[in-house]
């Protein structure tokens, strides 16, 4: 449906559940994939390369939560591949079960560390390239508990709503330069782990990680362009 080829695209989070959905329809849309992700020899099934036209190239041991790092990183992967025109955040985290008045300040840090300052850090690393470049796509990946908050879940509906605030601002500042900024919103997803969680939830009503791959690909295309600053749902059935 898309062709991505000769586009250099990052993908953190690449070992995830949802990453690996993400690095694979990139690739069989002739996209040239960064995978970045903080586990080691995770992404082996990628690194044949070539799936689908694309080629991989595979960063591990990456802390997206270090500034310093992720500026080395940007020039390495500018050096090495070429400048990134696609920046694809899936890393965060969760935490839930504590009522907002007796949160932890540990709780609290480790919330915005994997679900903001990942985002600033990675958008700090790559952005100038494609300011540069005079175009370019950024996708975050929110959460509906960013919408509304969510009951013993402070923190973290606290961080997703920072991050779609901080995606909105950011497509307000890029669209003189012709880079679209976005957040895709998904409902439950179908991974192993869920299902584990959630044992007697109905799966099929769930979005599967290929539905939200398949959607961060359309906003990352030409068939975008005009479309910048949202926040888009993707629930499942």
């Amino acid at each position: 449906m898309f062709d991505f080829k000769d586009q250099v695209i990052v993908v953190t989070g690449a070992a995830g559940n949802l990453g690996k959905a993400v690095v694979s329809e990139f690739l069989g849309s002739r996209g040239i994939v960064c995978g970045l992700d903080h586990r080691t020899s995770r992404m082996d099934e990628f690194k044949t390369s070539g799936s689908g036209g694309g080629l991989f190239y595979a960063f591990d041991g990456v802390d997206v939560t270090d500034h310093a790092n992720m500026l080395s990183l940007a020039r390495k992967i500018q050096d090495k591949v070429g400048i990134v025109r696609i920046l694809v955040n899936t890393v965060g985290g969760f935490s839930m079960g504590d009522p907002v008045h007796a949160l932890s300040a540990t709780t609290w840090q480790r919330m915005m560390n994997l679900n903001v300052l990942s985002f600033l850090n990675l958008t700090a690393a790559f952005v100038p390239g494609m300011i540069g470049n005079g175009a370019g796509k950024v996708i975050a990946v929110g959460a509906k508990a960013g919408l509304q908050g969510m009951a013993n879940a402070g923190a973290y509906s606290a961080a997703k709503a920072a991050l779609i605030r901080l995606t909105e601002s950011m497509a307000g500042e890029l669209k003189p330069n012709n880079i679209q900024v976005n957040t895709i919103i998904p409902g439950t997803i179908d991974t192993p782990e869920n299902r584990r969680e959630m044992p007697n939830a109905d799966f099929g009503k769930w979005v599967s990680p290929e539905q939200v791959a398949d959607a961060i690909l359309f906003l990352s295309s030409s068939a975008a362009d005009g479309i910048t600053g949202i926040a888009l749902p993707v629930y499942g059935r």
